[in-house]
Parts: structure tokens; sequence; C-alpha cells
């Protein structure tokens, strides 16, 4: 059973359920992004509505997310291939010793 939670979001509270302190405090660190974000997009847009504003930042939130998979896949895949150089290069050794 998780923690009732009130988050607010671009003025509106919302009841959620956190399943561990851990969660709350990302969700509550979420929320805070989430409407300083709505804040810079008031000021440079401010007649733009809410629904608009609210698209503006799940948008720029879905890019920062596949950004940040894609830098996790190179990573991933740097280590793989420094991975097998290390093997590869600790065979050569043990070869080149007999």
């Amino acid at each position: 059973m998780g923690q009732n939670i009130k988050i607010k979001i671009a003025g509106n509270e919302y009841p959620l359920v956190a399943s561990s302190p851990e969660m709350e405090r990302m969700m509550r660190l979420a929320a805070d992004a989430i409407n300083q974000k709505l804040a810079a997009y008031d000021a440079k847009y401010p007649n733009k509505t809410l629904s608009d504003k609210l698209s503006f930042v799940a948008l720029n939130e879905a890019v920062g997310r596949l950004a940040y998979q894609k830098r996790v896949a190179d990573a991933d895949a740097e280590a793989k291939k420094l991975q097998e150089d290390v093997e590869s290069y600790i065979k050569n050794i043990e070869k080149d010793g007999r």
C-alpha cells in the first residue's frame, strides 16, 4: 500500500499514490519541473492556451527522454566494445606468454 499524496500541476491539485518515499520524492520533483517549464512557456508564449503549453512541456520531456535513452544505448554499446577489446587483449597476452 502506498502513501496518499497531493501534487499540484498548473494550479490544479491531483491526489496520487506514491509507492515509496523515493517515489514520492521523484513525483514531487517531476511536478516542480513541469511547473517551472510551464512558467517559462507562460513568459515566452503568453497568448497560448494552457493545453498548448502542456503540450510543449510533454514534447520537451519526451525529446529529453529519447535523447537520454540514446545516450544510454550508446554508452552500453561502448561498454560492450571495451569489454570485447579487454577480453581480446587478455587472450593475446595469455597466448604470447605460453
